[in-house]
């Protein structure tokens, strides 16, 4: 674990970003609070999460008070993320490679999951299921979205998070993972990064689809989402099955593990072919890639209503892409506020969010039914 090169937080610049917030601010944490707090919890604050809250203490649910609060329902906010980590050792198979082998029994794997995540980095809410590393004295740590191992980057540090989440502004940075153990779950595990693509499952059935499908590719990759060969290999397998023709397709999707490093040539090579490459949208507004982003906000749209896209994960990727970037288009402000509740700690904690992820589905299939581009874009040129 390193500190990052970010700029420090300061009290003003803190005060500042927390009149972002829309919400009420008390009064700062102080020194000798702050100090309690980590002694009571055994853990720490870093450096400019120590700042933040000495700037003012944000209230409101989604807000852990770590003045007044319940006891017991900050002690459950700061164990959230192991916790879920060994939901998923017992229900969904996770094993970390650095972890001894698995046991054969449940029982045994939870005892020796438990063992080794005694010792990871802890994470400390931040807001809702966002969370920072505990690193004493340290600074420049992204945030991370947690639940269970979808751990999620969403914000280059604490400053460019609140930016994001609460004032709309996409960061010009590529968010990367700097924190031992959860990094992996960004960089090479089963979680979701935002600047990763989008975690859906296949759908193509027809030769235009299937097309569409590379388009949707290439248009994130246009917005700096990385791909993984994997991913781009299968879209051309997919295409290839359902008779799209092109020179370089099947050499695409002929691709094995150790050609992987050609796949990005090749998929080029493939839009160029289909004639995609000239039809890619320009960046000709004063929003970031704002023509590509509504395209790619009403595929996510369509993703989650035919269920090839969660709505926790298709909610956050439009949140992050289609909300935060587009300097918030009322027209998805329904979606972003479900999404919110179902990301709300009140909802991940109790375990009841089937309805709210039937709203968001819900209000995916209304917003498919409406006009497009979306009402409130602002189409400017």
């Amino acid at each position: 674990m390193n500190t990052l090169s970010n700029p420090r937080l300061t009290l003003d610049i803190a005060r500042a970003l927390q009149g972002a917030l829309r919400t009420e601010i008390g009064p700062g944490l102080t020194a000798r609070e702050l100090d309690a707090v980590e002694t009571r919890f055994g853990f720490t604050f870093s450096a400019d999460h120590r700042v933040f809250l000495a700037a003012g203490l944000p209230r409101g649910s989604s807000w852990p008070d770590w003045r007044d609060g319940d006891p017991e329902d900050l002690a459950g906010r700061l164990a959230w993320p192991v916790e879920g980590v060994l939901f998923d050792v017992e229900h969904a198979a996770f094993w970390h490679p650095a972890w001894p082998s698995r046991p054969a029994e449940t029982s045994q794997a939870l005892r020796v999951a438990g063992t080794e995540l005694a010792s990871v980095p802890q994470l400390v809410p931040v807001y809702g299921h966002r969370y920072l590393p505990g690193t004493a004295g340290e600074h420049g740590h992204p945030v991370l979205s947690v639940h269970q191992t979808d751990v999620i980057l969403y914000g280059n540090d604490l400053a460019d998070y609140i930016h994001h989440e609460f004032a709309g502004r996409s960061s010009s940075l590529l968010a990367h993972s700097t924190v031992d153990f959860w990094s992996y779950f960004v960089e090479g595990g089963p979680g979701l990064d935002v600047t990763a693509p989008t975690p859906f499952v296949p759908y193509a059935t027809t030769a235009q689809e299937a097309v569409d499908f590379l388009r949707m590719l290439a248009l994130e990759r246009l917005i700096g989402r990385r791909h993984h060969p994997e991913q781009l290999i299968e879209a051309g397998l997919t295409a290839l099955v359902l008779e799209v023709e092109t020179e370089s397709l099947p050499l695409l999707a002929g691709l094995s593990r150790s050609e992987h490093e050609h796949a990005d040539a090749l998929f080029d090579r493939v839009l160029d072919e289909l004639g995609l490459l000239q039809e890619l949208p320009a960046d000709t507004t004063d929003l970031p890639w704002e023509a590509a982003r509504r395209e790619l906000v009403r595929w996510w749209l369509r993703l989650i209503v035919i269920g090839s896209l969660s709505p926790g994960h298709g909610g956050d990727l439009i949140t992050y892409e289609g909300w935060g970037a587009l300097a918030r288009p009322q027209a998805l402000r329904p979606l972003v506020e479900m999404t919110d509740a179902y990301n709300d700690w009140s909802a991940i904690r109790t375990g009841d969010r089937e309805p709210l992820a039937d709203s968001i589905v819900e209000e995916a299939r209304r917003l498919l039914a409406g006009a497009w581009p979306y009402p409130g874009s602002t189409g400017r040129k």
